[in-house]
C-alpha cells in the first residue's frame, strides 16, 4: 500500500509561514548545493496533494515546473471546481476519500505539501503515515501554525534526525 508523507519546514515555535503567508524565513537556511534531502524524497513519490493557496503561492514565486513536470499527478485541493490542466487535477471532493483511493492504488508514495489546513484535516483523520519536518532556527512568534487544535493524539516513532551546519534540524517520524 502507498504511504502518505508530509515534507515541510517550520520555525522552532511551530510556524510554517509568517503573517500574510510570508515564507521569507526559509531563505535563512538556503545554501548552494543543499536541498536537505528534498530531491531524494521527491524520487519516492509520484502523486502530490497540495492546497490551493500553497499551489498558487508556488506558481507565483517558484513556477509551475516545481509541481507539474509531467511525471506525477498533482491534486490541488480547492472548494471551487476548475478544469484540470495536464496532470494537475483541481479536486473539490472529499479529501479523506481521495487519500483512501490513492493509497489503495498502484504507484509510488503520495506527498502532501500543505498547507496547514490540508495537513491538519489529514491528521484529524489519521491518514498521514510519515512526517519529515525541517526545523528552521528561528522563533517567528506569529503566522500560520503547522499543528492546529482539534485533532486526535497520535503516537509517532522517530526514525531519523539530521543536523546541518545552517542550524536546520530534520526530523523524520512515522506513525506508530
Amino acid at each position: 500500500m502507498r504511504k502518505l508523507s508530509v515534507f515541510i519546514a517550520m520555525s522552532v515555535d511551530g510556524y510554517i509561514a509568517k503573517p500574510n503567508d510570508d515564507l521569507s524565513f526559509l531563505n535563512m537556511v538556503e545554501k548552494e548545493g543543499e536541498d536537505y534531502g528534498y530531491s531524494d524524497f521527491i524520487d519516492t513519490i509520484d502523486t502530490l496533494i497540495v492546497g490551493r493557496k500553497t499551489y498558487e503561492y508556488v506558481l507565483k514565486n517558484i513556477g509551475a515546473s516545481h509541481y507539474d513536470i509531467g511525471q506525477r499527478d498533482v491534486y490541488v485541493i480547492t472548494r471551487t471546481a476548475r478544469p484540470n490542466v495536464g496532470r494537475t487535477i483541481f479536486y473539490s471532493g472529499d479529501l479523506v476519500n481521495l487519500i483512501a483511493e490513492l493509497k489503495s492504488g498502484n504507484g509510488k508514495n503520495i506527498y502532501c505539501d500543505g498547507g496547514a489546513e490540508i495537513i491538519n484535516e489529514l491528521l484529524k483523520h489519521d491518514v498521514i503515515d510519515e512526517l519529515i519536518i525541517s526545523v528552521i532556527p528561528t522563533l517567528l512568534g506569529d503566522g500560520t501554525r503547522l499543528f492546529q487544535e482539534g485533532r486526535p493524539e497520535q503516537l509517532l516513532k522517530l526514525i531519523m534526525t539530521k543536523t546541518f551546519e545552517t542550524g536546520l534540524v530534520k526530523l523524520h517520524y512515522v506513525k506508530k
